[in-house]
């Protein structure tokens, strides 16, 4: 979650004043925390304080950390300012009327994957930790790019901290999520301008981490791409923490000068509450993830002998693709 933090901190600078290559001062003393950081800490705050994980209290806490830090560098997106300070004004996209209070808006902004990273140190399951992550974009960002986007951001940090190689997390994650993560980042750089999307952010940002050699190393090559800087190195960070394990001395100590108190508890806290910190552990018990037969999202058609399966899940609720159609 730290290493989430310090990607943030270090991309603030380029958000809009990209720099395109990995030499550069590290920090500066225009560096600062943005959104993504006080998210991100809400969100740990959540999986600490509510174990039914509901979106009453994620909302509650959300509001509570914005109205405490209520103009951060780079300011709140449109759509999450609206919902944090004007949710008077709100429409329910899935009616068209005003809906007079907080509800999701169908973004697939690349905020539900900047926030996620707590999720991946949170649980010791693969299934929770993707159940949770999606719960935590949903409040929000319930477009299916918007949930898949934080899954595959605290299924890498997951993968990364309980031992899998690189291309054990590349395959899962394309597998899973079907992402693309086969272009290098120098090939990236060379095209990548602003996004804002889960589905331009995530991959990229993950293919940050796959070609990096030690944590700063990954922030580093994460800011070189461009783009939405802060947020690009935000989701690396916070897989390649998980992935290397301690943030080096002085960039750890440069970034606790930065923070606020309330981060530096929290990260405490944090810590004691979950698997933070830890590479504790290679579940023996499950198949290797990324040989599992995970299908597409849009199935039109099956070969001899494949057998397609639908269902709800856990709460029983028919929330989207064939079940939803099912229903």
């Amino acid at each position: 979650m730290l290493g989430a933090i310090i990607g943030d901190i270090v991309g603030s600078i380029y958000e809009f004043d990209n720099i395109k290559k990995k030499d550069f001062p590290f920090f500066s003393d225009r560096c600062s925390y943005t959104d993504d950081s006080i998210m991100t800490v809400a969100v740990a705050e959540w999986l600490l304080t509510d174990s039914q994980h509901t979106h009453e209290s994620l909302e509650n806490i959300m509001v509570r950390y914005a109205d405490k830090y209520r103009f951060p560098m780079g300011g709140y997106g449109g759509g999450f300012s609206q919902w944090l300070f004007s949710p008077e004004r709100l429409v329910d996209y899935r009616t068209g009327e005003i809906a007079g209070k907080r509800v999701p808006y169908n973004s697939w902004g690349n905020g539900s994957a900047m926030r996620a990273s707590a999720v991946g140190w949170k649980f010791r399951t693969l299934e929770e930790t993707e159940k949770v992550a999606a719960l935590s974009a949903s409040i929000t960002h319930d477009h299916p790019e918007g949930i898949k986007g934080a899954q595959a951001t605290a299924a890498a940090i997951f993968l990364a901290r309980s031992g899998y190689s690189k291309q054990e997390i590349m395959e899962y994650i394309e597998r899973r999520f079907g992402y693309d993560l086969s272009t290098h980042t120098d090939d990236i750089r060379k095209v990548y301008g602003w996004e804002d999307s889960c589905q331009g952010t995530v991959p990229p940002a993950i293919r940050a981490f796959l070609d990096s050699t030690d944590f700063e190393s990954a922030v580093r090559i994460a800011v070189s791409l461009g783009g939405d800087s802060d947020t690009l190195a935000c989701i690396t960070g916070g897989i390649a923490e998980a992935y290397y394990g301690e943030i080096p001395q002085e960039i750890f100590q440069q970034t606790m000068d930065i923070i606020p108190e309330s981060f530096r508890y929290m990260l405490k806290m944090f810590k004691q509450g979950s698997y933070y910190g830890e590479k504790s552990f290679r579940p023996e018990d499950e198949p290797k993830f990324a040989a599992r037969p995970y299908t597409p999202d849009h199935i039109t058609s099956l070969a001899p002998n494949e057998v397609f399966v639908f269902g709800s899940n856990l709460e029983g609720m028919h929330g989207g693709g064939a079940a939803a159609a099912a229903m």
